[in-house]
């Protein structure tokens, strides 16, 4: 069987396609089915602190050097799935890969926020990734 490749995308890859990431790799029970994340735009600035305070209570590591997109890695990927509100669908609209885009309209993590607003955010993605899971089991008869 074929491996299946998805690829979280946000603006930096510092918080919302990283917990997607995390939470999917967690839970996912196919093998068969990878994903990794990036973000459309080269995130620089250090982690915030409170982001990763809330990502190790949900009991996953963000921890790393954002990744970024290219039009290489977004060739490789089957599915991309945008984590965010602020990231226009229509950016990827190239024919090569127009057809594996879907959006979820999550909202950006303010530097600074309370772990309490983080943890809202990061429930929204794992009930996203959980609808995600489903359906995927589905496609593949589990």
């Amino acid at each position: 069987m074929k491996q299946t490749k998805i690829l979280f995308v946000c603006k930096y890859n510092r918080f919302r396609s990283r917990i997607a990431e995390a939470y999917f790799n967690k839970v996912n029970k196919n093998k068969n089915i990878v994903a990794e994340s990036a973000g459309v735009i080269e995130g620089f600035l250090p982690l915030d602190k409170n982001q990763i305070k809330t990502a190790e209570k949900f009991g996953f590591s963000i921890l790393g050097k954002p990744r970024t997109t290219s039009m290489e890695m977004l060739r490789d990927f089957d599915k991309i799935i945008i984590v965010a509100n602020d990231v226009p669908k229509s950016i990827f609209s190239y024919f090569l890969y127009k057809d594996k885009v879907i959006k979820w309209n999550i909202p950006d993590v303010v530097e600074g926020k309370s772990i309490d607003e983080n943890e809202k955010i990061v429930k929204k993605i794992i009930k996203k990734v959980d609808e995600l899971n489903k359906k995927l089991e589905k496609q593949n008869g589990n």
